[in-house]
């Protein structure tokens, strides 16, 4: 295998940066389902099946989902951050299968956020 050089690391994260970004008429919504060990352990494969089923029965094409690692706050998992284009990002915690498809149905399709699952709403970055 080749070393990869400072040029091809600058296109890979390039690349990257682009398939995940929000960004006007390709994707509305970025779900990233945080998936380091502590949430692993507490469900967060799950969430990430139900997102998914969700994702495909809806037929939406404008969301994009991520994984994370650990945010710190073990306590909280599974956790969830739903980013919507030109809104503040919301972290939803102890998430489940249910809790997923009701996030996904109210706040992603529908823009009502889930006042009872939210942890934070971060501040947007430019």
């Amino acid at each position: 295998m080749a070393k990869l050089k400072i040029e091809d690391l600058k296109k890979i994260k390039e690349r990257v940066q682009g398939e995940t970004a929000l960004r006007a008429g390709t994707r509305r919504v970025k779900v990233t389902v945080h998936m380091g060990t502590c949430g692993i352990a507490a469900g967060a494969r799950e969430v990430m099946d139900s997102l998914m089923n969700e994702i495909e029965e809806s037929g939406v094409t404008d969301v994009v989902v991520a994984t994370s690692g650990c945010m710190s706050l073990c306590s909280r998992e599974p956790e969830v951050t739903i980013e919507i284009l030109d809104q503040d990002p919301i972290v939803y915690e102890f998430m489940d299968q249910n809790k997923m498809r009701q996030v996904f149905k109210r706040h992603v399709l529908e823009g009502e956020i889930q006042t009872p699952f939210v942890l934070a709403r971060a501040k947007r970055q430019n």
